[in-house]
């Protein structure tokens, strides 16, 4: 199905999963706006496939963890096309370091990637897709996120994607009255491009399915989020993980 002329706004959508979303989309007729930290080079590629795609694609430069920043980001995109239907909340970069030789700057700067950033969209775009009365929130958190497992070298990563979780039920309560769904997807081991191929290939025994998950896995599920067979999906953590962390 063709949803043309609706929009799209992916953070993190110049690489990896957020890449792969955004090229699916057009793909469907979608305007789709990708925005990127510093990937400059990506954003301007996959910008350029969205316009062969589907003849309107924008890269816009924003770190999403400034407010002011993710509120001028989501009012270029509105004045450019007029509104966004779906926010994709892709971006949310991490390290991996013992917790008791995190910095404050690390810790500080998990929270401010990976949720506070969500909160930051979401609260600008809403009132836009209250007043139409549809609108998609895809926020993606990480599997066992749900599970408050410890964490030791990626504590501050891992608190704030259950946070995710927590932000996504409870703008879904907020904003199911007004034809808007609001989701989290839980990506496990994702062959993305993020990852050494070895460290993934690790994994590989410890995933119920076998094989290390594709991007495409991820894009099917958003996609159904985002069609009209998905509108009474609200407020749940779809689990993209092949079985693990389950």
């Amino acid at each position: 199905m063709k949803e043309r002329n609706k929009v799209a706004l992916i953070t993190g959508g110049a690489r990896g999963i957020g890449r792969s979303i955004a090229l699916s989309l057009a793909q469907q007729g979608w305007w789709v706006a990708v925005c990127y930290r510093t990937s400059t080079g990506e954003g301007q590629e996959t910008q350029r496939e969205v316009q062969e795609k589907s003849g309107h694609g924008m890269a816009l430069q924003c770190d999403v963890s400034d407010p002011a920043a993710a509120q001028e980001l989501a009012r270029q995109v509105e004045d450019e096309w007029g509104r966004i239907d779906a926010l994709i909340n892709c971006a949310g970069p991490y390290h991996r370091i013992n917790l008791l030789e995190e910095t404050i700057e690390g810790w500080n700067s998990m929270f401010s990637n990976n949720l506070h950033s969500v909160f930051y969209l979401s609260r600008v775009i809403a009132p836009g897709m209250k007043e139409r009365g549809w609108g998609r929130i895809v926020n993606f958190s990480m599997a066992k996120a749900d599970q408050q497992v410890a964490q030791p070298q990626l504590t501050a990563h891992y608190i704030a994607k259950a946070g995710v979780l927590i932000l996504t039920r409870s703008l879904a309560r907020l904003l199911a009255p007004h034809g808007i769904t609001v989701n989290a997807i839980s990506p496990g081991f994702i062959d993305s491009g993020s990852a050494p191929p070895e460290e993934l290939e690790k994994m590989v025994r410890h995933i119920p399915a076998g094989y290390i998950g594709t991007t495409q896995d991820v894009v099917g599920a958003v996609n159904f989020l985002l069609s009209e067979e998905g509108r009474y999906i609200n407020g749940t953590n779809i689990q993209v993980s092949g079985g693990w962390g389950i």
